[in-house]
């Protein structure tokens, strides 16, 4: 039986198929994900942002400076969150049927504060993990100053919903004979070559480099 939405407002209306609602899936789009897309209102205006993300448990995480408007915002006022991965371009027979596939989530709801020092510090360690897997183990970890100029906020996913399309082509019987290519056009994030600084050209290469380096390789 297929999990149902959350809330109203949560619901996917437009091609409501594409619509998902269990935890699973949404928690691998935010796994896969390192930035997402926040829209608030602050002074009577509304704003969208980017900014970095991870996830722990059931909640989705960010970071920001103390005195920031977008930490303020989101402490003060419910907000909505996109995130969304371009998978690939859908290319028709006809100019109306061009689609995409892609993957996205979008939570709704209001932020809440971490500020405990050791959760904190806990949370900075996620979200390195999060990025770079293994890291932690090489770098220096933030120290009070630095936790102390640091904010971080988590919303539950209580209130979210993703919508996926990941198939091909669905054109209209009557466009079946038009003698054009038709299909999807995969896209995908690659790593480039790393970029190492001055002096750290002879240390190992981060073990997130080395995974896509190897996952790239022909």
């Amino acid at each position: 039986m297929k999990t149902p939405p959350p809330s109203p407002r949560s619901e996917v209306r437009r091609k409501a198929n594409r619509g998902h609602y269990d935890r699973a899936q949404i928690h691998a789009i935010i796994d896969a994900a390192f930035l997402c897309h926040i829209a608030f209102n602050d002074a009577g205006s509304t704003h969208c942002l980017p900014t970095a993300c991870w996830r722990d448990d059931d909640f989705l995480y960010i970071h920001g400076a103390n005195n920031s408007r977008l930490t303020h915002a989101l402490l003060t006022g419910e907000c909505a969150v996109c995130i969304s991965h371009l998978d690939g371009l859908v290319l028709a027979r006809s100019a109306f049927h061009h689609s995409m596939n892609y993957r996205s989530v979008v939570i709704y709801g209001r932020f809440g504060a971490v500020d405990e020092v050791a959760a904190k510090a806990a949370a900075m360690h996620a979200f390195l993990e999060h990025v770079s897997p293994g890291r932690n183990r090489h770098v220096r970890p933030a120290n009070a100053a630095e936790l102390a100029g640091t904010r971080i906020l988590r919303l539950p996913l209580n209130e979210a919903a993703a919508k996926i399309r990941n198939w091909g082509v669905e054109d209209s019987p009557e466009d079946m004979a038009i003698p054009v290519w038709a299909g999807v056009i995969p896209l995908s994030l690659r790593p480039g070559q790393p970029e190492p600084e001055a002096g750290c050209a002879d240390h190992p290469l981060p073990e997130l480099a080395n995974a896509l380096r190897l996952k790239d390789s022909p």
